[in-house]
């Protein structure tokens, strides 16, 4: 049987005007929504940039080998080699390392079903779609429901009964300090961890399967033959969030470390890997911080131009009777519907920085009122200074 499904689909043209007048509800929706979080983010951003301002001001360096009652609920920063006297491990294939986590990643073989679909106004506004389904074998991390293919007789995909898990020590120590697993959590930095052929006994032992286990490419492969895998074989590679050293900024609390509540709003609990001084932890925030904002900025934006282009959206179909006039209108109601964006989102960041920032947005407005002063002044003496023109004679 073929790996290609081709279907053909029709839609009236007064189901596309339904299907448009439906999209409108969305569409308001979605400009509202758009509104709000921008808003949000505008005070998200400012509360976060002060409480690292806040923190920054407050922070002290101590030593990692001495805890100092003085500092007690005070924010500290500190630095040096984290140790364990745990090891982690993956009991399936006992697999066994030093350091923060083990993440094993399983992947399994299955059928994937791709879709391309190219769609054709007709004369009168209907519509007509031809989707082509092709399905291709593929290493994915995820369970791929074939029975919901368009064409599921021979693409069957079996239950992934392996799944990604990461291993983690329930404690580790920095110096005098105790860092638990929230702590932990916060490193983050992998490499891999390669798999060699004289663990393969062990690995074999362990696994409770009947498959046959071999170690290829550094990584564990379940099926009969590595070099052409069947549906439903197996690939298990594994990461290791190394031992060493970290910097850490959060609130003493014994010998321990806790968030640190900021007036300002935010709970400051940093960790980084390496030795990091603080001031460069907090300008790494700061940037984060700055990058995030603009993130959801021209996410917002575009999801903005988006709910209006489905507002507009009904005149575009309208227009289909004649195709080419419909495709006419639509360019113009998706400039309308990109203009319409910037207008609002700047607008709502506008009013944002007022209501959050107002002392800063109201220094700016006045620097514009007097550039714009200035430029019309400097503009009509100009006008004044120029010479008049020789007038004509009778």
């Amino acid at each position: 049987m073929s790996d290609q499904f081709r279907e053909v689909t029709n839609v009236s043209w007064f189901g596309r005007i339904k299907r448009a007048v439906g999209g409108v509800l969305v569409g308001m929706l979605l400009v509202v929504a758009m509104v709000v979080v921008l808003f949000w983010n505008e005070g998200r951003a400012v509360t976060t940039a002060r409480s690292l301002a806040e923190g920054a001001g407050a922070v002290v360096s101590v030593p990692v080998d001495k805890i100092d009652a003085v500092n007690e609920g005070e924010l500290v920063h500190t630095t040096g080699p984290l140790t364990s006297s745990e090891g982690v491990g993956d009991p399936d294939f006992a697999i066994e390392a030093k350091g923060v986590r083990l993440v094993r990643n399983v992947e399994m073989f299955q059928w994937v079903e791709n879709s391309k679909s190219e769609t054709n106004t007709k004369l009168g506004g209907g519509e007509e779609t031809i989707t082509t389904y092709s399905y291709a074998k593929e290493w994915q991390d995820r369970p791929i429901a074939s029975a919901e293919f368009k064409q599921p007789a021979n693409h069957q995909n079996p239950s992934m009964e392996l799944g990604s898990r990461s291993f983690q020590i329930s404690e580790g120590k920095l110096g005098a300090f105790t860092l638990d697993e929230p702590m932990l959590d916060r490193i983050g930095d992998t490499d891999p961890l390669t798999i060699t052929p004289s663990q393969l006994a062990g690995i074999t032992a362990a696994y409770s399967g009947t498959e046959r286990v071999s170690i290829i490419d550094g990584r564990i492969f379940i099926g009969a033959n590595p070099t052409s895998p069947a549906i439903g074989d197996y690939r298990i590679g594994y990461q290791l969030v190394p031992l060493g050293e970290i910097s850490v900024i959060g609130r003493q609390t014994g010998d321990r470390f806790s968030p640190y509540q900021t007036v300002a709003g935010d709970e400051l609990l940093m960790v980084d890997t390496g030795r990091v001084p603080a001031e460069k932890m907090f300008a790494e925030a700061v940037s984060v911080n700055t990058i995030v904002t603009w993130l959801v900025r021209a996410g917002c934006l575009l999801l903005l131009a988006l709910g209006f282009g489905l507002l507009l959206a009904p005149l575009g179909v309208l227009a289909d009777v004649i195709p080419f006039v419909g495709s006419i209108v639509r360019m113009g109601t998706g400039l309308i519907a990109f203009v319409l964006a910037l207008l609002l989102g700047s607008a709502t960041i506008a009013v944002a920085w007022f209501w959050y920032r107002p002392l800063l947005a109201i220094g700016i407005a006045v620097a514009g009122v007097l550039v714009a002063l200035l430029l019309t002044r400097l503009g009509r003496r100009k006008v004044a200074a120029a010479p008049p023109q020789a007038g004509a004679t009778a």
